[in-house]
């Protein structure tokens, strides 16, 4: 017994070392790469959007395929089919009139339904860790593989949706002409039209509308209220479509049932960096570890 144990220290001997110069590697990268990024994101926002993006629409699919999990697999599909359609649709020039209403509409519809999925997810990973599944008898492992299964789907299209609705906005408003990412509006915006969509407003500010409201900001400028909202939450700005004053979003969002969809949107944002770049990163530093013989 004494024997083995001797034989068992001599060979995992140095190992402490070793894992402790792993350790450093790993938040050494971290560090590093969280630096490279913020610089990258900041010198040239637009190409790390772009490559964040891609990475988010891909990598994901990579470990579907690998480990056979074919119901996510079925719903990513669709989902990509669909958004292709609207980002097609949003890319085109001249913009048909109806494209910002259908891709704010398709866009949110996956914001609202992530946002419940997600809850859900929650809610059901919340209840098995208290030992509610067993009112229902439902065994702990599936109760939480449910429960971790619908927060995932939840937040990976929650994040997904946003950066696609964000590229789209872009580019229908600066083909519309009254917004532009940078410099000067191309066309000069009057009372009586939505930046965002370029469609004539029928309601007054002050006015209860039937279908739709008008709503102000703070710039004076005035838009649809769905395509207001659809600019701030769907498409992340939270600039003026216009003259780009920073809206006030608590002002808009004054009921206090909608502010937890600007909160959940600020989360999504957050967890866009764990989707994309940290598979990336990890995968760096085994990368290193592996040359440098570390095992």
């Amino acid at each position: 017994m004494r024997v083995e144990h001797a034989r068992m220290h001599a060979k995992h001997r140095g190992h402490e070392a070793m894992h402790a110069e792993m350790v450093l590697i790993l938040i050494a990268t971290l560090v590093v790469a969280q630096l490279l990024l913020v610089q990258w994101k900041q010198r040239h926002p637009r190409s790390y959007n772009m490559v964040t993006l891609f990475q988010m629409w891909v990598v994901p699919l990579y470990f579907t395929v690998k480990l056979h999990w074919w119901r996510f697999l079925v719903i990513w599909t669709l989902f990509s089919a669909v958004t292709a359609f609207v980002t097609f649709r949003a890319t085109r020039k001249p913009l048909v009139q109806t494209t910002p209403r259908l891709v704010y509409k398709w866009f949110l519809l996956i914001y609202k339904i992530s946002y419940a999925t997600g809850i859900v997810g929650y809610m059901a990973v919340m209840f098995t860790l208290f030992g509610l599944n067993l009112l229902f008898k439902i065994k702990p492992e599936d109760a939480m593989d449910f429960g971790i299964s619908l927060l995932f789907y939840g937040l990976y299209y929650g994040v997904l949706e946003r950066d696609f609705a964000e590229m789209c906005a872009d580019y229908m408003a600066s083909t519309i002409g009254f917004y532009s990412e940078s410099g000067m509006p191309t066309k000069h915006l009057s009372d009586s039209v939505c930046a965002v969509c370029g469609q004539q407003i029928f309601v007054d500010v002050s006015e209860e509308g039937i279908i739709e409201n008008t709503y102000r900001l703070s710039c004076n400028h005035v838009f649809h209220e769905f395509c207001i909202r659809g600019w701030c939450i769907v498409g992340k700005k939270q600039t003026c479509p216009y003259c780009k004053e920073k809206v006030d979003l608590k002002r808009m969002f004054s009921n206090p049932w909608e502010r937890p969809h600007v909160m959940y949107g600020q989360l999504l944002d957050w967890l866009r960096y764990l989707v994309a770049w940290q598979p990336v990163i990890i995968g760096l530093v085994q990368g290193i570890n592996y040359i440098l013989g570390l095992e």
